[in-house]
């Protein structure tokens, strides 16, 4: 099991696990489409009866659905396109293909206006990512962030992209054991109990400082608990009430990383810490690491934000 909590910007608030188990006939296995050069596993095409199995395959792989149809053109000007990027990625990720007509249950649970409507679902979440027909460096970027998250989710299976491959690697990975506090963590979190899962990961943290997968853990936990029960509104007009109020810029910003507003949430920290001193400022900075955190280390925005953090230490 995977941490099933995400930022705004990349989950839904719907849970696809719920909506599939409504079914009452067992959900029949997807199948490779008649006219996709995909290959084997890696472009499905999925309806209705197939929610059960697209969650279930989405706690290993994230799945990128595309809501289609066949007289829009601009349908089929991106699926070639996702196609292409998703079979680059040798079974790191698998295209959902839907026809949005005939699969009404799945175009409600996205929520689609129109097609082509491109989603992400990662861990039995949903997240919605594009409408319309895209730029493929555009589609591309928006895949690396997908694969991003789903990494900081612990979901980085494969699934087998060929005959070949499928013998020698076999069709599931065996996912790693969740450690017992991890687990603890992610339990609070799903009960709302997010003290318990606060002291979960730092008691993960105590016993193994580099504990990678604890650190960013407790700063995602942290944001929630810090939002918790405030609407955008509010946590916005206050900021705007006192500008001088590191406390309340500090929400912002958590709001807009939740929102995935993440350059504009390290901006106003960074402005932010060129007016402060003392410890006012070490409190920024501490809660920019976190946020860094949450992103991921290796995200290049964050790169950016620390070497503007390291000039405005110094």
């Amino acid at each position: 099991m995977t941490n099933p909590h995400m930022p705004a910007s990349i989950a839904g608030a719907v849970d696809l696990s719920a909506l599939a188990a409504k079914h009452a006939q067992p959900a029949a296995q997807p199948q490779q489409s008649a006219s996709s050069g995909g290959a084997p596993g890696v472009v499905i095409t999925v309806g209705d009866a197939d929610l059960q199995t697209l969650v279930e395959l989405s706690t290993r792989v994230p799945v990128i659905v595309a809501i289609v149809a066949e007289w829009s053109e601009p349908s089929q000007q991106l699926v070639p396109v996702l196609e292409r990027l998703v079979e680059a990625q040798r079974g790191r990720l698998v295209l959902a293909k839907v026809d949005g007509e005939s699969s009404p249950q799945i175009a409600q649970a996205f929520q689609a206006q129109s097609v082509p409507t491109v989603a992400a679902v990662i861990g039995g979440r949903p997240a919605p990512l594009f409408t319309g027909a895209q730029p493929e460096e555009q589609v591309q970027d928006v895949l690396a962030q997908v694969l991003e998250f789903a990494a900081q989710q612990g979901v980085t299976g494969t699934v087998p992209v060929g005959d070949a491959e499928a013998d020698t690697e076999g069709a599931e990975p065996t996912p790693d054991p969740v450690p017992p506090l991890h687990q603890e963590a992610y339990d609070a979190i799903d009960a709302g109990d997010f003290d318990t899962a606060i002291a979960a990961f730092e008691k993960a943290i105590a016993q193994n400082p580099r504990d990678s997968d604890a650190i960013a853990g407790l700063a995602q936990v942290r944001l929630l608990a810090r939002l918790q029960g405030r609407g955008a509104d509010e946590i916005r007009a206050a900021a705007a009430a006192v500008p001088t109020d590191a406390d309340a810029q500090m929400l912002v910003a958590d709001l807009d990383l939740s929102g995935g507003h993440v350059e504009d949430a390290f901006l106003r920290l960074l402005d932010l810490m060129g007016s402060l001193f003392g410890d006012e400022k070490q409190q920024v900075r501490l809660r920019l690491l976190d946020l860094f955190e949450i992103v991921g280390v290796d995200d290049p925005r964050v790169a950016a934000a620390r070497k503007r953090l390291t000039t405005l230490l110094y």
